[in-house]
């Protein structure tokens, strides 16, 4: 019988294809955080040594995973302005393909949403 993932392996799961889109990028990972609301997941540089925070967001579709805490979101701009970085967002929708009630299972096939990387805006509102 296969075993549903937890939340904090769903989690993982969804940050595995961040990192992989980071990489391919060209990202280089400063500090990488998997742990569950702690933020950010990713610290990484870009060519130019720009540094970046990343906040990945798993969700269960159907939720929408590109919808975030607004209020929260600037918060943590505030934190990342302070660290000179720019913060960036991914949201991972992922689901059983059998049906929306269904939970995900280790070592099968499940859905997926990812529109890519976005760049939050770092004005402060």
């Amino acid at each position: 019988m296969s075993k549903p993932l937890t939340p904090q392996e769903v989690h993982n799961l969804a940050m595995n294809h961040v990192g992989k889109d980071l990489e391919a990028r060209g990202f280089e990972f400063i500090a990488i955080n998997s742990k569950l609301k702690r933020h950010p997941q990713f610290v990484c540089i870009d060519k130019n040594n720009q540094y970046y925070f990343v906040v990945v967001r798993a969700a269960i579709l159907p939720e929408n995973p590109n919808n975030y805490d607004v209020v929260w979101m600037e918060t943590f701009k505030k934190h990342a302005f302070d660290k000179d970085a720019k913060v960036l967002y991914a949201g991972v929708g992922l689901g059983n393909p059998e049906g929306e009630d269904l939970p995900i299972y280790l070592d099968e096939e499940y859905l997926i949403e990812y529109n890519g990387i976005q760049v939050i805006e770092m004005n402060l509102n």
